[in-house]
């Protein structure tokens, strides 16, 4: 049994502009045959690779406190730190910076939209494996010199 995940939700104040924001973000689309237009109370977007889908919903209030629920994301091709600074150019705000906070190479850095939705920036999964090597490399047992 269980249930499977439809898609995830985002309550905000203009469902096109911030579903055309995250879109260039993710790489996402529109939903085939259902394109998004200015002007819709409900936009959804779509990763074309797995299938996860992100719907925003116009409401009328405002965001009051920090997310309970928000987005981990982790670059596919580029680094975290080009990843980070490709957010920040595209108008994104750093909220904090957690970056090396366990040592070198580690952390994350919160961002918030253009509505203030908070989300993460994780280090890529080369950077994952590349630190997992250094320390496997570091932990393993000096060999004896041979006679």
């Amino acid at each position: 049994m269980g249930c499977l995940v439809s898609h995830t939700t985002v309550d905000c104040r203009n469902a096109y502009d911030l579903s055309e924001w995250w879109k260039s973000l993710l790489g996402y689309r529109d939903i085939e045959g259902d394109p998004n237009q200015p002007g819709h109370e409900e936009c959804m977007i779509q990763d074309p690779a797995t299938g996860h889908r992100i719907l925003f919903i116009e409401v009328p209030e405002e965001k009051q406190t920090k997310n309970r629920l928000h987005f981990d994301l982790r670059p596919r091709e580029s680094s975290r730190d080009e990843e980070v600074q490709r957010l920040i150019d595209t108008g994104a705000t750093v909220v904090a910076d957690l970056r090396g906070t366990d040592g070198r190479g580690t952390g994350w850095v919160v961002f918030a939209d253009p509505e203030d939705n908070e989300f993460c920036v994780l280090r890529s999964e080369a950077e994952l494996d590349a630190a997992r090597t250094r320390e496997a490399e570091a932990s393993a047992p000096a060999e004896a010199p041979s006679v």
